[in-house]
């Protein structure tokens, strides 16, 4: 089975196919990857139809853009949807700080240095070119601008200062002449969005944990913003970093940390509900953000064949109705989350 519908992202030109692959996991996220499992990862999402894929600088210091690179130079180009951010210039370093990395255990010798200006950017673009093998990037994303990476609010003011009266020119300047196609900017938190679309014109925004089968306050100001603005909207970590996919009783991380019993005891809800209606949490949970007509992709990760065989899978199946309909009487989504027909 192979996955090859598309959707317009917002009001560009860009056919997004609506299943991409978020190549986090592949720099090396929570756990270390095998090269010969990352090559052969990438290769079955090949196989199965995806060609539409997201990484960055980020993901385990340059790994991610390395990996997704390899596939790249085998395959052809024009049919490849690529999606990378800036706001990250990568420096060499043969010890670097492993607080920088974040959730990420392995990766390249790097030191991450935010860096949201003109030449910022377009340092940044220029890395990822050459670690992916390519002369040019579909999407360009504004990566990790929030309150969680840059909790100092004097060093955020500043970071959002060089975006306005640089940043936000680099990346005008190359979707003008066509070095990219859109540029967009990452959310992973509520807040931030209004204070991006008030620097940068934004074509699109991926919404990663805000829009989920578990949480959906992105529909209060994010969606409405992005409607406003005639952006698209593509939707990352769509199992919340792990725990709507994982199988019952395996514990997994939520939004990157640990799940509370809170948390838990929703999952579990929402695994009966969907099992009284014969549909995985898996699909359910792959297929609700496509409900919303802003919504043109979801951009689950992967770390095995497997996972994205699957992924595809649960994306074509099934889900009738009336489980949207017995989630909402639940209260286990929001009466006025959009759903699919």
């Amino acid at each position: 089975m192979s996955e090859t519908r598309t959707r317009r992202l917002g009001r560009t030109s860009v056919e997004l196919p609506v299943l991409g692959l978020g190549c986090a996991p592949l720099g090396d996220l929570f756990e270390r990857l095998d090269e010969e499992v990352a090559d052969a990862t990438l290769r079955a999402a090949w196989e199965a139809g995806v060609r539409f894929f997201d990484t960055a600088p980020h993901y385990g210091a340059g790994l991610s853009e390395h990996r997704v690179g390899r596939l790249l130079r085998g395959v052809p180009r024009d049919e490849v949807v690529v999606s990378t951010k800036v706001g990250r210039v990568l420096l060499p370093d043969d010890a670097p700080d492993p607080a920088g990395r974040g959730p990420f255990v392995g990766g390249l010798p790097f030191t991450q240095v935010f860096d949201y200006g003109y030449e910022g950017v377009q340092r940044s673009l220029d890395g990822s070119l050459q670690r992916l093998g390519t002369s040019r990037a579909d999407l360009l994303v504004i990566h990790d601008l929030d309150r969680r990476h840059h909790p100092d609010p004097v060093v955020r003011a500043r970071h959002l200062g060089d975006l306005e009266v640089g940043g936000a020119k680099a990346l005008d300047e190359l979707r003008a002449g066509g070095a990219i196609r859109a540029v967009g900017a990452g959310v992973n938190e509520l807040g931030m969005l209004p204070l991006l679309f008030e620097r940068v014109e934004l074509d699109f925004v991926i919404l990663a944990m805000p829009y989920t089968l578990l949480d959906q306050r992105a529909l209060d100001e994010e969606l409405p913003l992005c409607e406003q603005h005639g952006a698209g909207v593509v939707v990352g970590a769509v199992f919340n970093s792990g725990i709507l996919a994982a199988p019952r009783g395996v514990p997994a991380p939520y939004n990157y940390g640990a799940a509370s019993g809170e948390v838990v005891a929703r999952v579990e809800r929402l695994r009966a509900a969907c099992g009284r209606h014969g549909v995985p949490l898996v699909a359910a949970a792959l297929q609700f953000p496509l409900g919303h007509p802003l919504v043109a992709a979801v951009i689950p990760g992967a770390v095995t064949p497997g996972q994205v065989r699957e992924n595809v899978e649960q994306l074509a199946g099934r889900v009738p109705g009336a489980l949207w309909g017995e989630l909402k009487a639940e209260g286990l989504i929001r009466h006025d989350a959009p759903v699919p027909e």
